[in-house]
């Protein structure tokens, strides 16, 4: 296996000098912490339930002082400096930072995400700007150098959900662009996965539905410096995401190349002898969780390890059988000793699991916190109790920013209907009717109204007079009221019906707002990618985006949150 942060180097030259700016007037930016689940909001809040779950609160300045204080005592120079070639700054400002901090001086937040075709989904970037806001927060408050640093994902071997981005066409359409895969590829870490002749056609379906602007063609140059045939899929994501964010202070690792390997594979070797006791501690821990009103993010498997074994046939979850390993897929056994030595010989080989992942990063690089989406925020609940099982404290869990675009056109459609972004997460369907009957004219609406009070009231005066007659009867005047009831909503939805028709402009504005806020009812940001936008308004909107971003640091420590509990 080859050492990706060197490939990831190969064409750095090729991109361009750099994205140009230009105004970015008619947009609005509704930013905020990505809370979506409870879990994640009680942790905004400080909830008592939650504080034996992570390190610490997010906003607390004085944990984030005690965090990098244990770092520097467990990471001197020594230890961090062989890792300087899996690393790759985005500019020079950048790299000089990096040199300090991997010299002693200073600490990372790190960030990372699977590599989407052409940079996936909106929420990369804003992972990304919430990782580099947060740490020229932090930088206030430590007093020293640090610096955000985003983990290419390239262990996963997933390629189906790697292999497409959606992005709008002329008619506001939500489109697919999808890579054909070779036949007969092996699922391989996207490492090793090369793009191959597929890339081109997808390339071109993306190009085609840009925005044609003054700054497209700078877009569309970089896309193709990133996205070659003979480019492995990680190395692709990594080369477009260098060239987007090379005027900011950022840096690269990829987990596959054989420094960062090396260095992680004590923990990997460690793991692999204590996985029962390991499994125990997870499983327990998300008991725990459950019992406290959450949700546990990850299933855990307490007969496998949290390691993977990658061969010729792809990656593999090492399972315990006896005293040896079994490949589920391949049915393959290996003995214990076996797969020691082996991963002494080769670390690259192995890779961790979602839930030793973090562990082995706060392990290799000086990590004092980790900004993750609702899903990753929610399995650092379930994974606290593995970090001092390997004798290092844990990261400190920190919601990412989530950023909604609103451009000038669909401002115009939100205030001609009277409309929020929140309204367009029911149904398309639901919300245009709904639209709709509120524009149905007064002589329509008010005998309507009237019509169905009139007849709950004057039956129900029918039913009370009917059933001192006889008790039955009671039961049978409600069948008929909703009868009668229902004729006047047939009438209703009717009359909507055609005034639907009549009203095919305004219908015709509502899918295309709802195809830029909530495309085929996902939320922007986990749908459509962002180079489009890049692309109209130039790479100053992530500037914009960024400043947007502000961390509430630094913040008091809350009563109670002492960091993560592993016992009862």
């Amino acid at each position: 296996m080859s050492d990706s942060a060197t490939a990831i180097q190969a064409h750095e030259s090729e991109s361009p000098a750099e994205l140009p700016h230009g105004p970015r007037t008619g947009i609005e930016l509704h930013v905020g912490p990505a809370a979506t689940s409870r879990l994640v909001r009680d942790l905004l809040a400080a909830a008592p339930a939650l504080a034996d779950f992570y390190a610490a609160h997010p906003f607390d300045a004085e944990a984030y002082r005690r965090k990098a204080d244990a770092v520097h005592a467990r990471l001197p120079a020594a230890k961090r400096n062989v890792l300087r070639e899996a690393l790759r700054p985005s500019n020079a400002e950048a790299g000089a930072k990096l040199d300090r901090i991997l010299n002693g001086e200073g600490v990372l937040v790190t960030t990372g995400q699977q590599a989407g075709l052409f940079g996936g989904p909106t929420y990369t970037i804003s992972k990304i700007l919430s990782a580099i806001r947060l740490a020229e927060s932090l930088e206030g408050v430590l007093g020293e150098p640090c610096l955000a640093i985003f983990w290419v994902a390239s262990d996963d071997h997933d390629w189906d959900e790697v292999n497409h981005t959606f992005l709008l066409d002329a008619e506001q359409r939500v489109h697919r662009v999808t890579v054909a895969a070779r036949d007969g590829t092996p699922d391989v870490p996207m490492s090793e996965r090369m793009l191959g002749a597929g890339i081109e056609a997808a390339l071109e379906a993306f190009v085609e539905r840009l925005p044609r602007s003054e700054f497209a063609d700078s877009v569309e140059t970089l896309l193709r410096s990133a996205y070659r045939a003979d480019t492995t899929v990680s190395n692709a994501f990594g080369n477009l995401l260098h060239g987007l964010f090379r005027d900011m202070e950022l840096a690269f690792v990829d987990p596959a190349s054989a420094a960062l390997k090396r260095a992680g594979a004590p923990i990997m070797a460690n793991e692999l002898r204590n996985a029962e006791a390991h499994a125990r501690l997870l499983a327990n821990q998300s008991e725990r969780l459950v019992a406290a009103g959450y949700h546990a993010q990850v299933a855990v498997a307490e007969d496998a390890a949290n390691v993977f074994f990658h061969d010729t046939q792809g990656r593999e979850r090492l399972v315990r059988d006896g005293d040896g390993w079994l490949l589920r897929r391949t049915r393959r056994m290996i003995a214990d000793q076996e797969v020691h030595a082996m991963l002494e010989a080769d670390p690259t080989r192995f890779s961790p699991n979602v839930f030793l992942r973090p562990v082995v990063e706060s392990a290799v690089l000086p990590t004092i916190a980790y900004v993750g989406g609702p899903a990753e925020i929610a399995y650092f609940a379930q994974l606290g109790c593995l970090f001092p099982a390997h004798g290092i404290e844990p990261a400190i869990a920190v919601p990412r920013f989530s950023v909604t675009v609103v451009e000038g056109k669909v401002r115009k459609v939100l205030d001609r209907f009277g409309l929020t972004i929140g309204d367009f997460r029911i149904p398309l369907h639901e919300l245009t009717t709904r639209m709709i009957r509120e524009g149905l004219p007064d002589e329509v609406t008010g005998p309507l109204a009237v019509m169905e009070a009139t007849i709950r009231r004057e039956y129900d005066r029918l039913t009370g007079g009917a059933e001192s007659i006889d008790p039955t009867l009671g039961g049978w005047l409600a069948g008929q009221r909703n009868g009668i009831l229902g004729q006047l909503q047939a009438a209703e939805k009717k009359i909507t019906s055609h005034r639907k028709k009549r009203s095919e402009i305004e219908t015709e504005q509502l899918r295309k707002a709802a195809s830029n806020l909530q495309p085929d009812g996902v939320a922007q940001e986990r749908a459509l990618n962002p180079l489009p936008l890049v692309a109209r308004y130039g790479a100053g909107i992530l500037a914009d985006m960024a400043e947007a971003i502000q961390y509430p640091l630094p913040g008091p420590s809350p009563e109670g949150w002492n960091g993560v509990r592993c016992s009862d």
